[in-house]
C-alpha cells in the first residue's frame, strides 16, 4: 500500500472539511432563521398594538375651550392661582389662557379629561360664584364631579361671596313657589320685606339655568315725572339714580365682569317704565319695581308687554305712593282687577317679613300706628261735619 505523504494528507483533510462545512453552515443558518421568524410572528401583533398605542399617545392636537358662563376672573383665581394649579395637575398639557378662551395642546385622551374637569369647575363657579384650590383637587380626585355640591331646595342662588341667598320668611317662600307655578305675580309689602331682592334672585337663577335668555328690570321715574330731558348727562346718567337699588341687588349676585358683559350685550336690561312702550318681551324674566308709583295706564301697558316664555313680577308698597293725590295707583287698581284671573298670583307680605335692621320693623309699626290715628281722626271729623250739614239742610 502506498503511503500518503504529509502534504497529501493535509490536502485530503482540507478537501473533506471544505465539502462538509457549507452544508453545516446552511443548516445552522436556516434553523436560526426559523427561530427568528417564529419569535417575530409571536411578538408582531403585540408590537403593532404597542405602536398604535404610542402613536395615539404621541399625537398632539390643539383645542380651544371657551368659558361661556363662568367669570374668568373667578375661574382663573387671584393672580391666576387656580390656572397655575390646573397646569401643575395636568403636566402633559400645554395650557394658555386669554380672557375666557383656553388653548390646550396635548393628546386627545388628556385633553378630553381636562375638558371634563373644566366643565365641572365652570358649573361650580356659575352656581357658587367662587372657586378655590380645594374645589380643583376635589374635581381631579373624584373624576369630574364635586362632592357635596347638591343645592338645597331653599337656596335660590349664591352671592358673589359664595353665600347662599334663600327665602328667609314664610311669605318669601310663597313668592318663590308662586314664581315656579305662575307667569305673572304681584309681591306687595312694606319696605325691607325682601320682595325686590327675592324677585331679582329668582330672575338671576332663571338666567343661570338657561330657562330664559335675558332679564329686564324697570322702575317708574316718578320723581322726574318720566321727563328726564332736563337732567344732566346722557340717558344712562339720567336714569341711574332711580335704578340704583336694582344695580345693588345684581352686584351681590353676579360677579362684576360678568355683570358688565351682560349689560353690554343686553342680556340684562335696566330701563325706565316709559321705555317699555311698543316692545314685546320674549324669553325673559321682567320685574317692575316700585309699581305703586305707576298710573293705571302705565301698568296696563307694562303687563301687556308679556311675550312667549316670559315671567313677570310686579313689586310695590301701598304705603309709599308718591303720585299726585289726584291720581290712583296703578298697582292698587291692577290687584283689584286681576285678583281672580287664572294664572295670576298675588303675594301679600307684611312686617314679619322684614329682613333689614330690627329698627326697620319698629319704624314701620310706628308709621302704621300714626296712619291709623290719622284715618280715625279723619273719619271723626267727617262724622262731625255731616250732622252740621244735615241741620243746615
Amino acid at each position: 500500500m502506498r503511503k500518503h505523504t504529509s502534504t497529501e494528507l493535509v490536502l485530503k483533510n482540507a478537501n473533506r472539511f471544505s465539502s462538509e462545512t457549507p452544508l453545516r453552515t446552511t443548516w445552522q443558518a436556516n434553523y436560526g432563521k426559523a427561530q427568528i421568524s417564529f419569535i417575530f410572528l409571536q411578538i408582531m401583533p403585540k408590537c403593532h398594538e404597542f405602536c398604535v398605542f404610542l402613536q395615539k399617545k404621541q399625537r398632539m392636537i390643539e383645542k380651544h375651550l371657551i368659558l361661556e358662563d363662568a367669570d374668568p376672573v373667578i375661574f382663573y383665581g387671584i393672580n391666576n392661582a387656580n390656572l397655575r394649579m390646573l397646569k401643575a395637575l395636568c403636566p402633559k398639557l400645554r395650557i394658555v389662557a386669554r380672557d375666557n378662551v383656553m388653548k390646550i395642546i396635548g393628546s386627545e385622551e388628556d385633553i378630553a379629561d381636562f375638558e371634563d374637569y373644566v366643565h365641572a369647575l365652570e358649573q361650580h363657579v356659575v352656581r357658587y360664584n367662587q372657586l378655590n384650590e380645594e374645589d380643583i383637587l376635589n374635581v381631579i380626585r373624584h373624576k369630574h364631579t364635586l362632592p357635596g355640591t347638591e343645592t338645597s331646595e331653599d337656596v335660590i342662588v349664591y352671592s358673589t361671596t359664595g353665600k347662599p341667598i334663600t327665602a328667609r320668611s314664610e311669605n318669601q317662600r310663597k313668592l318663590v313657589e308662586a314664581f315656579n307655578q305662575s307667569d305673572l305675580l304681584f309681591a306687595i309689602g312694606p319696605a325691607g320685606s325682601g320682595k325686590t331682592y327675592t324677585s331679582i334672585a329668582l330672575a338671576v337663577r332663571s338666567l343661570k339655568n338657561k330657562e330664559v335668555r335675558k332679564i329686564i328690570l324697570s322702575r317708574p321715574a316718578v320723581e322726574a315725572g318720566e321727563k328726564l330731558g332736563f337732567l344732566p348727562g346722557d340717558m344712562k346718567e339720567k336714569i341711574d339714580p332711580y335704578l340704583q337699588p336694582l344695580y345693588d341687588a345684581l352686584e351681590e349676585m353676579i360677579p362684576p365682569a360678568k355683570l358688565q358683559e351682560y349689560m353690554n350685550t343686553n342680556i340684562i336690561q335696566i330701563a325706565p317704565l316709559a321705555f317699555m312702550r311698543g316692545r314685546t318681551l320674549n324669553d325673559a324674566v321682567v320685574i317692575l319695581d316700585e309699581a305703586q308709583n305707576t298710573t293705571t295706564a302705565q301698568i296696563k301697558m307694562f303687563l301687556t308687554r308679556m311675550g312667549n316664555n316670559t315671567k313677570m313680577i310686579v313689586t310695590g308698597d301701598r304705603t309709599q305712593i308718591d303720585l299726585p293725590s289726584t291720581q290712583r295707583s296703578g298697582l292698587v287698581e291692577a290687584v283689584r282687577i286681576l285678583h281672580n284671573v287664572k294664572g295670576v298670583r298675588i303675594i301679600e307680605m307684611n312686617k314679619s317679613d322684614i329682613v333689614r335692621h330690627k329698627l326697620v320693623v319698629r319704624i314701620v309699626e310706628a308709621y302704621e300706628r300714626d296712619e291709623k290715628k290719622q284715618r280715625e281722626a279723619a273719619l271723626q271729623r267727617q262724622a262731625e261735619k255731616n250732622p252740621t250739614e244735615k241741620t243746615k239742610a
